[in-house]
């Protein structure tokens, strides 16, 4: 058992990375001192370029999240073989993503039941009419 007095015994089974340098041990050897300089001097350099990309992917994503303003999300379950074919336009390339798919097919489905839709309105106009009606005879006053 060890306590927080006792100097730690060395490990020889420790592994020890190219970028750390224990103190315990002689650094005699020139190579290995220049190479971890070097990998650290490589490190250090990309550093700039990692944060300016970091820098464009999040100007990227507000533009898009700017430019999709007018777009609306919806969770919606469908059938495994929905799922199928939305991951089939996306391995093909025809879309970025299964969300794009999905509201490509949706648009297209409302598209090509125009006259549902139509008749859909219709019903809807009748029943606020209706409605329009009920609320007048309850707000009328009796004589």
């Amino acid at each position: 058992m060890s306590s927080p007095y006792q100097k730690e015994e060395h490990r020889e089974s420790e592994t020890v990375d190219d970028l750390m340098l224990r103190g315990d041990e002689p650094h005699d050897d020139s190579d290995d001192q220049a190479r971890t300089a070097s990998s650290v001097r490589d490190i250090a350099s990309r550093i700039p370029e990692s944060l300016s990309a970091i820098g464009r992917d999040i100007s990227r994503t507000i533009e898009r999240a700017i430019s999709a303003k007018d777009d609306y999300v919806v969770a919606v379950k469908i059938s495994p073989e929905a799922q199928d074919k939305l991951e089939q336009l996306v391995q093909a390339g025809v879309f970025r993503n299964r969300a794009e798919a999905a509201g490509f097919l949706i648009d297209e489905g409302i598209r090509t039941q125009a006259a549902l839709f139509g008749r859909v309105e219709q019903k809807l106009a009748e029943i606020e009419r209706l409605r329009a009606e009920l609320r007048g005879m309850i707000n009328e006053k009796p004589a």
